[in-house]
């Protein structure tokens, strides 16, 4: 129906934006700028959200949230917080040995091992090992390795493929998915928050606290952060790497244009959801610094972990070609 009286609706009816009047209930519901329909549902997390009378009704399952590593050094913790960190040595991810309770207290621990993979001093994860009970597992060179330290005690994790990723699932409620080279996610149980520390955050909510050192230190300075997360104090602390794409100017138009793909019409879908540009300058960063062969797999990677994000919040993006990072599809099947 149509306005009247200079735009003014009848009764139980409002403006709809465009000049007409619907009923109040038939107004959409808006998220991250995009207008849903009455009846339509999203999802927010693990929970579906669907729209009625202009409010969003959620569902309220607890989520386990995610700490992801990828490429060259790019972190997001638990409660979201981003950064960048180069550093050539062995760094705690998430443990619950945290502040007062000690060496003791805690039950798990997952260790990344940092290597260089360019000559512009990145650096990328090279293997991963997961401490739990009496058993340590070691994840490299595409393999699982597990080591029983002391006799007895019954398995605390299952490992099983999904797709191209190496999936982990302890008894504990953490969860490591790992692409058997250079990306790690995690997902901790809401059980765990508040009571973790490490690269990945201490998963309280606030996303401004995250860069708390090993000595509980809140502090602003990355490298200062992530040095005091060093399993060996005998390794050198991390200084910050020059731009990549300055120290290899000849590969930065090679490395926009083939990134532009998280920014492209390939990926419209999820850019309302997960934030684009982000991803799009890690994806340059790395295609420009891995340049000591394997630039193909960086590119690759960085863009798989964009797709893994959108995965995250069920939307699949089919991106992959024959010309772009291809997958061998019956091996992996």
């Amino acid at each position: 129906t149509h306005c009247v009286s200079g735009c003014v609706c009848p009764h139980n009816q409002v403006l709809d934006g465009k000049g007409g009047c619907i009923a109040a209930e038939d107004c959409p519901c808006v998220h991250n700028g995009n207008s849903y329909s009455p009846g339509e549902s999203i999802r927010v997390g693990c929970n579906n959200c669907t729209c009625r009378n202009r409010k969003w009704h959620c569902s309220e399952e607890p989520c386990l949230e995610t700490c992801s590593v990828y490429g060259d050094g790019h972190y997001t913790t638990f409660d979201g917080k981003r950064f960048d960190f180069e550093g050539d040595c062995e760094y705690v991810l998430v443990q619950n040995y945290c502040g007062q309770q000690g060496m003791n207290q805690g039950t798990f621990r997952v260790i990344t091992e940092n290597i260089p993979c360019g000559t512009t001093g990145t650096t990328c994860s090279k293997s991963i090992k997961v401490f739990l009970g009496n058993y340590e597992l070691i994840l490299s060179d595409g393999q699982s390795d597990v080591i029983q330290r002391t006799p007895g005690g019954k398995i605390p994790f299952q490992i099983r493929s999904m797709g191209i990723y190496l999936v982990v699932d302890t008894t504990v409620g953490l969860i490591l998915m790992w692409d058997k080279k250079t990306s790690i996610f995690i997902k901790l149980s809401p059980s765990f928050q508040g009571h973790v520390c490490g690269l990945c955050g201490n998963y309280d909510g606030n996303g401004n606290n995250d860069f708390t050192t090993r000595s509980q230190s809140v502090v602003r300075n990355v490298l200062e952060f992530a040095n005091s997360w060093k399993v060996s104090s005998s390794c050198p602390n991390a200084n910050r790497t020059k731009d990549p794409c300055t120290a290899n100017p000849y590969r930065k138009a090679w490395a926009q244009k083939q990134c532009s793909i998280i920014t492209s019409e390939v990926f419209a879908k999820c850019h309302s959801q997960v934030e684009p540009n982000e991803y799009y300058q890690a994806c340059v960063d790395d295609a420009c610094a891995c340049d000591t062969g394997g630039d193909c797999e960086c590119f690759c990677t960085a863009v798989a972990a964009y797709a893994q994000a959108c995965n995250e919040l069920d939307i699949c993006i089919s991106w992959r070609t024959p010309s772009i990072c291809p997958l061998f599809c019956d091996y992996y099947n």
